[in-house]
């Protein structure tokens, strides 16, 4: 049995807030966008390094240019 192909994890540059992480992440794993955005959001109610986990994968995760 053959597992369905993902797009490859890449920031959404069309889809984007920001800087599309969450969009490319969402998109990536077949998740709500919005939903994401939301959970990161309040996520950021708690303690720790949320900030920071966006602007590392913001620089690794690769843009998708614009297809």
């Amino acid at each position: 049995m053959t597992s369905p192909v993902r797009p490859p994890l890449r920031r959404d540059t069309r889809n984007k807030v920001i800087a599309g992480v969450c969009s490319g992440i969402a998109r990536r794993y077949g998740l709500s966008t919005s939903g994401l955005r939301l959970a990161f959001v309040l996520s950021c109610i708690l303690p720790g390094p949320q900030f920071i986990a966006y602007l590392v994968l913001w620089i690794v995760i690769p843009a998708d240019r614009g297809y």
